[in-house]
């Protein structure tokens, strides 16, 4: 249209993110405007930091490119944020891997570090390893209930770029005598970053061991303020108003936090997250897999959110390394009578996955490595955790488990069970420049750079920081992504979505 006016030409420029791709090019040309645009750019979007520990790609679509459609370009992606995260914290001395798209990620690091001769950079490597992990190495994670403060928040209310959307009738300023006519209507947005004090705090504990710290903090602060009364010199004074606006956010942060937590507080002490949690924890500990549940059918029966079926499913599949087909059959028919046929295409996605799948070789292999690799601890202590099960009060995330045990006795100690997880185990070196090798100094901690190709859920985010805390871990770990998802949010990128009919 532009181009058909009579009116001084415009320039018109295109950026592509996050790389140009030549079948749009190929339709603008086919439309005719290809030419208008003067620059057509690429802006290439690779990790984005979104903590102090943590990068993601925010590709939501990856897991689902990457195992259903065997699309592998977010792994080139992350091989490309990889190389552009060693030009500037140095090259990675060592290369461990578990997984098919590990295995990809690292043979495009490994051949465009040989391309790019020039990318030999002097820089002293603040990174000893890296560890590539498939998500589906552990598919199990991302569908039980994460039961940190943190991973709550984003199971009940969804967590987008650090940023949850809450409602606002939690957080309306109590004004007295009005009889609550004026109630917020729009939600109450937060950030939710590690750099509000309180926030750091908690996120990564049980929820069953918020409440104390913040009611803690209620009385730390309320003492605080209480010193206004103690103040007689000026001095003093002056000293009490520099503190004010500290202790002003403190409070603001106290009173939103202790809010969530009311709202949280609220559905964990429900009798259906009570029963859905009871059953994912049988499941994780291994009784009754082989068999119809019972309160899956009364959930399908009185039409719960499909969402939460296909995970309890899903869970109870992996749990029993596949449904025998007589269970799985009876599953599919039930959603599909109850939920709509349309469904049939969703199934046939999560089969594909291996989320949802028929027993092939009739052996359940979930016994073994859950106790060898200890998943299941039964004296879980909440409050004052000492190993990482505490994130889903139980159940110890198979993904950190195995970034654990590389750090230390290493991988050789279970090479049994890393054979009975899908996909090759690997490790590689890279070759530092001389000078550049690492002499470490006593009690000075490892840093692992643990990337989840396909995901990563907010309770093993908390598990690796709290392995990081560990006094004897010796090892730090940070974290990257290409997405950070929960169990609705990925199965929902798997659904199919079908279009009514026109007509």
């Amino acid at each position: 249209r532009e181009d058909r006016g009579r009116s001084p030409q415009r320039d018109f420029h295109i950026l592509f993110v996050p790389r140009r791709s030549l079948l749009c090019e190929q339709w603008l040309k086919e439309q005719g405007v290809l030419g208008s645009f003067i620059h057509r750019e690429q802006y290439s979007l690779d990790l984005i930091p979104f903590d102090g520990d943590l990068l993601s790609m925010e590709s939501e679509s990856a897991f689902k490119e990457c195992y259903l459609e065997s699309d592998q370009t977010s792994l080139y992606h992350a091989a490309k944020g990889l190389m552009t995260l060693q030009a500037l914290y140095g090259t990675i001395p060592q290369i461990f891997g578990k997984g098919e798209c590990a295995r990809h990620v690292a043979n495009m690091m490994i051949r465009m570090k040989r391309e790019f001769p020039g990318s030999q950079n002097s820089i002293f490597p603040v990174f000893d390893t890296l560890l590539l992990l498939d998500r589906n190495v552990d598919l199990l994670t991302p569908l039980a209930t994460q039961l940190t403060y943190e991973g709550l928040i984003d199971e009940i209310y969804g967590i987008q770029n650090t940023y949850v959307k809450l409602p606002p009738e939690k957080f309306a300023p109590k004004k007295q005598g009005e009889g609550g006519k004026d109630l917020p209507t729009e939600p109450k947005k937060l950030q939710l970053n590690s750099a509000e004090e309180l926030y750091a705090e908690i996120r990564d504990k049980n929820f069953n061991a918020v409440g104390s710290v913040l009611s803690k903090k209620a009385k730390i602060i309320s003492a605080a303020f209480e010193e206004r009364h103690h103040a007689k010199t000026v001095g003093e004074i002056k000293q009490f108003v520099s503190q004010l606006p500290h202790m002003q956010a403190a409070r603001s942060s106290l009173a939103n936090h202790t809010s969530i937590a009311e709202l949280i507080k609220d559905i964990t002490t429900s009798e259906d997250f009570f029963d859905n949690l009871t059953v994912e924890q049988e499941f994780m500990s291994g009784i009754d897999t082989d068999k119809v549940n019972n309160y899956i059918e009364d959930c399908i029966a009185q039409k719960h959110p499909l969402i939460k079926i296909l995970r309890l499913v899903c869970l109870q599949s992996v749990c029993n390394s596949g449904l025998k087909q007589k269970v799985l059959d009876h599953y599919k028919r039930e959603i599909l009578q109850t939920y709509g046929y349309e469904h049939i295409l969703t199934l046939n996605n999560l089969e594909k996955a291996g989320l949802l799948k028929p027993q092939t070789s009739g052996r359940n292999n979930y016994p073994t490595i859950r106790k060898t690799l200890r998943l299941w601890m039964d004296d879980v202590n909440e409050q004052n955790p000492n190993d990482i099960s505490y994130v889903y009060s139980g159940y110890a995330p198979l993904s950190v488990r195995l970034a654990q045990l590389l750090a230390r006795p290493g991988w050789r100690s279970i090479e049994e069970v890393l054979k009975m997880l899908p996909g090759p185990h690997f490790e590689e070196r890279q070759q530092l420049p001389t000078g550049l090798q690492k002499k470490r100094q006593h009690g000075e901690n490892r840093v692992t750079l643990v990337f989840f190709l396909g995901g990563v859920t907010y309770a093993e985010i908390a598990a690796l920081r709290f392995l990081s805390q560990m006094e004897d871990g010796g090892t730090e770990y940070v974290i990257a992504t290409t997405k950070l998802i929960n169990g609705t949010s990925w199965i929902k990128s798997l659904m199919e979505k079908l279009e009514p009919a026109p007509f």
